[in-house]
């Protein structure tokens, strides 16, 4: 998305009941890609993958694949593999030794969305791959470990922002983190990009993704034919996590965690 102005007035606060229905649909999005991380090996194809996950939160789950038909979106997850950002649509292209590849899961389960997006490294990793993955995970956590009342958008922004930099790495400004809960996507608009003290300032029962892309070259990218996926301009390797937040009392619930996850 290109519109990253945010109407204060249109972020909906969730109510304790609807916060429920988010986490058992996080919970779904987040055991959707557990189950995915045992397939993730050299010669398996995205496809492969994509209906391995139509068949899990269809048939077991009794959910539905928000991907599948969103604006014509062919498929029922986004796979992103090497310099692609964002968008990859599943095909028949087989993973090879040494790819990193982001898988993008959004659950459906009795009207409410769970979101979230992972990182994986296929057979041997690769030194520059393991380091993106790795950059681009902490910047999602350094944005998560801000979350609490009180803090601004801008507050978030400009730390991811700053941990990238700081890692000679740069944040893709034309994509971001949104509202979800109710619908795929809700107010606010969250930029991984920003300045202190600016912007929305949260308050309990907000929720919405983080979800960091992260660029080991410079920030340019572009769309493909295809209408969907994302690039990096100089096919530089690209890397993203994401997490559905509710914002708390007292500071965050990660509402798509894995089990076992831990902060870097």
């Amino acid at each position: 998305m290109s519109d990253t102005t945010t109407d204060a007035s249109k972020v909906i606060i969730k109510s304790t009941q609807q916060i429920e229905g988010m986490r058992i649909a996080g919970k779904m999005a987040a055991e959707v890609l557990v189950m995915l991380s045992q397939h993730i090996k050299p010669g398996i194809n995205t496809d492969t993958l994509d209906q391995l996950a139509y068949d899990m939160i269809v048939n077991q789950q009794q959910a539905i694949p928000a991907c599948l038909n969103y604006k014509g979106f062919p498929r029922s997850i986004c796979t992103s593999i090497n310099h692609q950002v964002c968008h990859g649509i599943p095909g028949d292209k087989k993973l090879k030794d040494g790819d990193i590849i982001n898988i993008d899961v959004t659950v459906i389960k009795d009207g409410y969305f769970g979101d979230t997006s992972m990182m994986f490294e296929v057979g041997k990793p690769s030194i520059r791959g393991s380091r993106i993955c790795k950059i681009a995970h902490e910047c999602l956590w350094v944005g998560i470990n801000l979350v609490k009342p009180g803090v601004t958008l801008g507050d978030i922004g400009y730390a991811i922002q700053r941990h990238a930099e700081s890692n000679h790495c740069s944040v893709v400004e034309e994509y971001c983190g949104h509202g979800v809960g109710l619908a795929f996507h809700e107010e606010p608009h969250v930029m991984h990009y920003g300045r202190q003290g600016e912007g929305l300032v949260l308050q309990p029962g907000m929720t919405f993704t983080i979800e960091p892309m992260i660029n080991l070259g410079k920030k340019a990218i572009k769309l493909l034919p295809d209408g969907w996926t994302v690039v990096t301009k100089d096919h530089s390797l690209s890397a993203q996590w994401e997490h559905t937040l509710a914002v708390t009392e007292t500071g965050v619930e990660i509402l798509t965690l894995r089990p076992g996850e831990t902060q870097p």
